[in-house]
């Protein structure tokens, strides 16, 4: 099994490249790093861990095709390929409700729009002579890069519902499942090779990784406390049915919604309760975030990532982590 980590660039730049750097030293295999608009920009923080980091794998987890056009999204990944050949992934999702809803954009069809991006970015990597003609995304013959692509780009679709989950598994080449429960995975899992045998494929060949809110500390209180700001936009921004399996109700999760999008967090993070930071995150002591790991693989994962906030203290998080990872290897 794999292991990735998801950095959020809220700090100044050198701070995620010092963890990206201690993350390949400690063993890890992927770097994910975020991409909102109301961080720092996702591809100039790549470009900086790829020149301070030699051999692990790193990219966008995840872009969307709202905010971002998928021929630029193809182009920043290309460049960042040249820079890392070899050690570039793309992670692509329809994007966060609450944060698209701030600047006023519209996640319209999503299925869709994933779908066509995903295509359209595969055109353009591959400078394709043909054109793309889709319902939402076209792109004329003459669209094409004016510098060829190093190395394979592995596209990962985030998906969370039934829906986007049997379109990853029939389209993507690896599936980042914004889950952390094991009934959710197992769940997920079911969508992916179902999406797989559809599409006459098989799902012993895709990456299915476990895209987790992870918080680990000595301290299990305090790994729990920390995860509470996360989960309160994992829950926000969760389909119903997911919502549904969990027992938390429509109307709990669309209060954190609002206060979330009116800024006011700290009455968001107060709606949050114990039940939302299990079921929505893998919070605890680096035993009990070993169980939970091990749970997770016996669904069906080939890789874990452990997402924000990975806990109260990034540097130790990340230590502790990387202790524990030769052991779920085996």
């Amino acid at each position: 099994m794999r292991f990735g980590i998801e950095f959020v660039p809220m700090e100044p730049y050198w701070r995620t490249v010092y963890y990206s750097i201690q993350a390949e030293r400690l063993g890890y295999d992927n770097i994910w790093v975020t991409d909102h608009f109301n961080n720092r920009n996702v591809y100039v923080i790549l470009s900086t861990i790829a020149n301070y980091t030699e051999r692990i794998t790193l990219g966008p987890g995840v872009t969307n095709p709202y905010l971002v056009h998928p021929v630029l999204t193809a182009q920043g990944v290309a460049s960042l390929s040249e820079i890392a050949p070899g050690r570039v992934v793309l992670g692509l999702g329809a994007g966060d409700k609450t944060t698209l809803d701030m600047v006023g954009v519209e996640q319209k069809s999503p299925l869709t729009a994933v779908r066509e991006a995903v295509e359209l970015i595969r055109r353009q990597l591959a400078r394709a002579k043909e054109g793309y003609s889709g319902s939402i995304f076209k792109a004329s013959p003459s669209a094409r890069f004016s510098f060829r692509v190093q190395g394979v780009i592995p596209i990962y679709i985030g998906a969370q519902g039934p829906r986007m989950l049997r379109l990853a598994g029939s389209l993507g080449d690896g599936i980042l499942i914004n889950a952390c429960h094991p009934e959710d995975v197992a769940s997920a899992v079911k969508s992916i090779r179902e999406g797989a045998e559809e599409a006459g494929r098989r799902i012993e060949d895709l990456d299915i990784a476990a895209y987790t809110s992870f918080s680990i500390a000595e301290d299990g209180d305090k790994a729990q406390r920390a995860a509470i700001p996360v989960v309160a936009y994992i829950v926000a921004g969760s389909p119903p049915q997911i919502l549904s399996r969990h027992g938390i109700a429509q109307e709990a999760a669309e209060r954190i919604r609002s206060k979330l999008a009116e800024r006011r967090w700290e009455e968001a993070f107060r709606e949050v309760t114990d039940e939302m930071v299990e079921s929505f995150s893998i919070t605890g002591t680096p035993r009990r975030c070993v169980e939970k790991i091990q749970e997770l693989r016996g669904k069906g994962i080939t890789q874990f990532v452990a997402g924000s906030p990975l806990g109260p203290n990034v540097k130790e998080a990340i230590n502790l982590l990387g202790r524990i990872i030769p052991n779920l290897r085996e």
